[in-house]
């Protein structure tokens, strides 16, 4: 048994459990405690567990985990290790960190994280909507009145139906709105709606550029207002940054 100095954060609702790992006291193995310190009755509660890690070429390592030991990259919660990072000195304004799919840039402006997402090249289109991969793949579905639909019950039905139920999938349920778009987003790993979905917005801005809209594009989530700025070339998406506020909740120390 040994007790975990943790900290817990949320970035528009999507909230994370974020320990500072530069001593390599957790055990990164286990993922049942992961998911242990992620429920919301029996553990700390969260849409993920984040570790901070020393690397050697750049400020910090983040290694975000989903509830089910699964890794991937996560928009809100890079957003987030971002601003924890700041507050244990490691990083000030400005920082170039490793995540999941490699390194990205990102700085702090009037209590805003502004994170940069790697280029996108496609953005494929069926009947349905949009399929975008952003580190994380995100489906992307048009709906009328989104406050009423049931997100984890329809999101649930595309994302264990094939091709997707071996690998998983995020879903993405948007409304326009006149000067915004609604989302709700269903999670792979967290297996239910999350309050927000940095990748999933980051996915909705580009594929509405396709319909249209310029940037940067207002998503209002659940969980609050992100936007994502953006430039678009021949080649595809380039020049992207997910913008919102990240915010400590509470710290603690928990027995694992």
């Amino acid at each position: 048994m040994a007790n975990i100095k943790f900290h817990k954060y949320h970035g528009t609702g999507n909230d994370f459990v974020i320990i500072d790992n530069r001593g390599g006291v957790f055990p990164k193995g286990n993922t049942d405690l992961i998911g242990q310190l992620c429920h919301r009755r029996f553990g700390i509660g969260a849409d993920g567990v984040i570790l901070i890690e020393d690397h050697d070429t750049s400020d910090f390592r983040m290694i975000y985990y989903n509830p089910d030991g699964s890794q991937s990259l996560c928009g809100n919660g890079s957003r987030c290790a971002v601003m924890f990072a700041n507050a244990l000195g490691i990083i000030d304004q400005k920082t170039d960190f490793v995540a999941f799919d490699g390194l990205h840039h990102a700085y702090i402006k009037n209590a805003l994280v502004h994170l940069h997402m790697h280029d996108v090249t496609q953005i494929e289109r069926d009947d349905n909507g949009f399929f975008v991969d952003t580190g994380s793949p995100h489906l992307i579905r048009q709906v009328k009145e989104i406050g009423a639909l049931d997100v984890k019950k329809e999101g649930a039905k595309i994302r264990y139906s094939e091709p997707y139920k071996e690998d998983g999938v995020n879903i993405n349920f948007i409304e326009k709105n006149q000067k915004s778009i609604s989302i709700r987003t269903y999670e792979r790993g967290v297996e239910d709606e999350t309050y927000s979905c940095g990748t999933g917005c980051t996915a909705v801005a580009l594929a509405s550029s396709e319909l249209g809209e310029s940037s940067p594009v207002t998503l209002e989530a659940r969980g609050g207002t992100l936007q994502v700025a953006f430039q678009k070339s021949e080649t595809g998406y380039n020049n992207i940054y997910l913008i919102g506020p990240a915010k400590e909740v509470y710290s603690g120390k928990i027995e694992i």
